[in-house]
């Protein structure tokens, strides 16, 4: 487990988009300085409810517009 990444649960799937499996989820930060703060982010994967996604970046959230225009 790397050191620099932070721990965020997922408590929301939102949607799935592309042709390549991108899905939008809401995750909750476990640890560190922002912890309790929820993000919005784009995942490559299958996922569920409850998973640990290790977040090397916290400040940035995921925009509506990801792909094509």
């Amino acid at each position: 487990m790397p050191d620099d990444a932070t721990p965020a649960e997922i408590i929301n799937i939102l949607k799935r988009s592309g042709s390549k499996g991108v899905i939008t989820v809401r995750c909750k930060l476990m640890d560190g300085r922002d912890k309790g703060k929820v993000l919005t982010r784009n995942v490559i994967g299958p996922v569920r409810l409850g998973d640990i996604l290790m977040l090397k970046e916290t400040e940035m959230e995921s925009s509506e517009s990801y792909g094509r225009r």
